[in-house]
């Protein structure tokens, strides 16, 4: 599952929460300290594949008259050429393949920064942090659904798309990833 921009701070309080709740290592900040650099390096991926997106959107743009002329189909396209892009800067875009790398990152910078000591191997610490972004990316999807449910039974029917529908949606939605332990 893709993440979004908006996942990234449930994402990193997750993987906060889980580093800080394992017996695997052993923390030597806060909580907040691993939260924020959690973020940093997620928005970073992030940005990353958004910059890449851009840059395939640009392409088709720049050549519409042409992709219309030859009746070629423009998602396909566009997904060719996102992923010759990706591949020319070396990034991943699979998401398993980036989890792994993600975690990689972040346990690299959290021993460099002093911010944990490690009692067992790195890898199962890259799994604990892989798990909390793989769990992440797994229960969205569910959640959505459940907020997007309430939402459409409200007595009042809220147009989707509209800023009450969003802040009402956002607010559900923190309140779903909460019960749910996010």
């Amino acid at each position: 599952m893709k993440l979004k921009l908006n996942h990234v701070s449930y994402v990193a309080n997750k993987i906060a929460i889980d580093i800080a709740n394992s017996n695997l290592l052993e923390v030597q900040t806060s909580i907040d300290k691993i939260t924020k650099l959690a973020i940093e390096i997620l928005e970073e991926d992030i940005k990353k594949e958004l910059q890449i997106d851009s840059k395939a959107k640009q392409l088709l743009e720049e050549n519409i008259e042409k992709i219309e002329y030859v009746r070629a189909d423009e998602k396909q396209l566009f997904w060719m050429i996102k992923k010759q892009l990706a591949q020319d800067e070396n990034f991943s875009l699979s998401w398993e393949d980036r989890y792994n790398e993600l975690s990689h990152k972040l346990l690299d910078e959290m021993i460099l920064e002093g911010m944990i000591k490690i009692k067992v191997s790195e890898n199962q610490v890259r799994n604990l942090i892989f798990k909390a972004i793989d769990m992440y990316a797994k229960i969205y999807e569910e959640v959505e659904d459940v907020v997007f449910d309430k939402i459409k039974n409200y007595k009042r029917k809220i147009m989707v798309g509209t800023d009450e529908y969003e802040l009402i949606f956002e607010k559900m939605y923190q309140e779903e990833l909460t019960r749910r332990g996010f």
